[in-house]
Protein backbone atom coordinates (compact mmCIF):
# COMPACT_ATOMS: atom_id res chain seq x y z
CA UNK A 1 0.00 0.00 0.00
CA UNK A 2 1.24 3.29 -0.73
CA UNK A 3 1.49 6.31 1.41
CA UNK A 4 -1.41 8.20 -0.31
CA UNK A 5 -3.70 5.10 -0.13
CA UNK A 6 -2.08 4.97 3.73
CA UNK A 7 -3.26 8.11 4.64
CA UNK A 8 -6.24 8.13 2.69
CA UNK A 9 -7.74 5.12 5.04
CA UNK A 10 -6.42 7.07 7.75
CA UNK A 11 -8.48 9.84 7.08
CA UNK A 12 -11.16 8.16 6.18
CA UNK A 13 -11.53 6.05 8.99
CA UNK A 14 -10.80 8.97 11.32
CA UNK A 15 -13.62 11.71 9.80
CA UNK A 16 -16.37 8.85 9.97
CA UNK A 17 -15.55 8.05 13.72
CA UNK A 18 -15.70 11.91 14.14
CA UNK A 19 -19.02 12.56 12.71
CA UNK A 20 -20.53 9.66 14.35
CA UNK A 21 -19.14 10.63 17.68
CA UNK A 22 -20.56 14.31 16.77
CA UNK A 23 -23.94 13.09 15.69
CA UNK A 24 -24.29 11.10 19.04
CA UNK A 25 -23.41 14.24 21.44
CA UNK A 26 -25.94 16.57 19.01
CA UNK A 27 -28.57 13.52 19.86
CA UNK A 28 -27.81 13.45 23.70
CA UNK A 29 -27.49 17.49 23.47
CA UNK A 30 -31.21 18.44 21.83
CA UNK A 31 -32.42 15.04 22.79
CA UNK A 32 -31.65 16.20 26.53
CA UNK A 33 -30.07 13.15 27.69
CA UNK A 34 -27.52 15.19 29.30
CA UNK A 35 -28.09 19.31 31.16
CA UNK A 36 -26.78 22.23 29.12
CA UNK A 37 -24.46 24.32 30.49
CA UNK A 38 -26.16 27.37 28.26
CA UNK A 39 -29.44 26.22 27.84
CA UNK A 40 -30.87 25.75 24.05
CA UNK A 41 -33.76 28.00 24.61
CA UNK A 42 -31.56 30.78 25.82
CA UNK A 43 -29.15 30.66 22.95
CA UNK A 44 -30.56 32.88 20.53
CA UNK A 45 -30.16 35.40 23.89
CA UNK A 46 -26.54 35.31 23.41
CA UNK A 47 -25.96 34.65 19.33
CA UNK A 48 -25.10 38.29 18.35
CA UNK A 49 -22.82 38.86 21.01
CA UNK A 50 -19.30 39.05 20.72
CA UNK A 51 -17.25 36.32 22.64
CA UNK A 52 -16.04 38.19 25.83
CA UNK A 53 -19.59 39.78 26.22
CA UNK A 54 -20.98 35.97 25.93
CA UNK A 55 -18.13 34.75 28.51
CA UNK A 56 -19.61 37.18 30.92
CA UNK A 57 -22.98 36.78 30.76
CA UNK A 58 -23.04 32.77 31.14
CA UNK A 59 -19.48 32.33 32.84
CA UNK A 60 -18.84 29.71 29.89
CA UNK A 61 -15.27 28.25 30.43
CA UNK A 62 -12.11 29.80 28.78
CA UNK A 63 -9.32 28.17 27.14
CA UNK A 64 -9.06 24.32 27.98
CA UNK A 65 -11.40 24.55 31.02
CA UNK A 66 -14.22 23.41 28.76
CA UNK A 67 -12.15 19.95 29.39
CA UNK A 68 -13.88 20.25 32.62
CA UNK A 69 -17.87 20.93 31.23
CA UNK A 70 -17.68 17.16 29.60
CA UNK A 71 -20.84 16.24 31.47
CA UNK A 72 -22.91 19.04 29.46
CA UNK A 73 -24.42 17.98 26.24
CA UNK A 74 -22.76 21.87 24.78
CA UNK A 75 -19.37 20.66 26.13
CA UNK A 76 -19.79 17.51 24.86
CA UNK A 77 -20.45 18.86 21.13
CA UNK A 78 -17.54 21.00 21.60
CA UNK A 79 -15.41 18.07 22.62
CA UNK A 80 -16.88 16.28 19.68
CA UNK A 81 -15.86 19.00 17.53
CA UNK A 82 -12.24 19.32 18.77
CA UNK A 83 -12.08 15.53 18.27
CA UNK A 84 -12.47 16.32 14.56
CA UNK A 85 -9.81 18.95 14.85
CA UNK A 86 -7.53 15.90 15.82
CA UNK A 87 -8.26 14.08 12.34
CA UNK A 88 -5.52 15.67 10.37
CA UNK A 89 -2.50 15.30 13.55
CA UNK A 90 -3.56 11.45 13.60
CA UNK A 91 -2.90 10.89 10.34
CA UNK A 92 0.30 12.62 10.35
CA UNK A 93 1.51 10.53 13.45
CA UNK A 94 0.78 7.62 11.25
CA UNK A 95 1.80 8.94 8.17
CA UNK A 96 5.71 9.81 9.55
CA UNK A 97 6.72 6.14 10.29
CA UNK A 98 5.60 5.15 7.55
CA UNK A 99 7.94 7.83 5.37
CA UNK A 100 10.83 7.26 7.82
CA UNK A 101 10.74 3.80 6.96
CA UNK A 102 10.74 4.88 3.19
CA UNK A 103 13.67 6.97 3.81
CA UNK A 104 11.77 10.09 2.57
CA UNK A 105 14.02 12.55 4.79
CA UNK A 106 12.12 15.28 3.32
CA UNK A 107 8.60 14.28 3.78
CA UNK A 108 9.44 13.20 7.16
CA UNK A 109 10.39 16.55 7.89
CA UNK A 110 7.47 18.54 7.01
CA UNK A 111 5.15 15.92 8.42
CA UNK A 112 7.04 16.49 11.52
CA UNK A 113 7.10 19.95 11.61
CA UNK A 114 3.66 20.25 10.60
CA UNK A 115 2.62 18.60 13.70
CA UNK A 116 4.62 20.38 15.88
CA UNK A 117 3.12 23.67 14.95
CA UNK A 118 -0.80 21.84 15.28
CA UNK A 119 1.09 21.03 18.77
CA UNK A 120 2.10 24.57 19.94
CA UNK A 121 -1.28 26.26 18.28
CA UNK A 122 -3.21 24.03 20.04
CA UNK A 123 -1.87 24.47 23.54
CA UNK A 124 -2.62 28.56 22.87
CA UNK A 125 1.50 28.64 23.86
CA UNK A 126 1.79 30.66 20.23
CA UNK A 127 -0.47 33.57 21.39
Amino acid sequence: MGLNELYARWLDTATRAGFAISLCAFLAYVGGLLPAYVPLEELPRYWALPVDRFIEMTGAPQGWAWLGELGYGDGLNLAAIALLGLVTPVCYVRLVPALIAQRDWLQAALAAAQLVVLLVAASGLAG
